[in-house]
């Protein structure tokens, strides 16, 4: 057993372990949190797609509340291609604006037409 003293020096000469290194989301361009980490299929499971990259959730949720899956596969299969489009402009711009751990629930887009 270690007295304290002891247990401060030995802690001060050990370097510190840093955790994995930060995923940043390819939509809002901000580090995603471990507990905001969503998984998206650029073109969706149901259309053949298999790859994956992680988003923030709230991102996640408004990319699928704005755009069918049939518009995700067609023509929105890359974080540009979502990112250019006018309604994602003006969410990316306001969730700039909240810290990385933000989260508010989505509703679907009334202007989504199913495909």
């Amino acid at each position: 057993m270690l007295g304290k003293i002891r247990q401060k020096l030995l802690a001060q000469q050990i370097p510190e372990v840093t955790s994995e290194a930060e995923v940043i989301c390819p939509i809002c361009e901000r580090p995603i949190p471990d507990s905001q980490k969503d998984a998206h299929h650029f073109i969706p499971k149901s259309k053949g797609g298999k790859a994956t990259e992680y988003l923030h959730r709230i991102c996640h949720r408004q990319i699928h509340a704005l755009f069918s899956e049939t518009q995700l596969a067609k023509e929105l299969n890359t974080a540009e291609a979502i990112k250019e489009k006018e309604e994602m402009k003006k969410f990316i711009a306001w969730v700039k604006t909240k810290p990385n751990h933000f989260y508010e629930r989505t509703s679907k887009s009334h202007q989504r037409t199913r495909n």
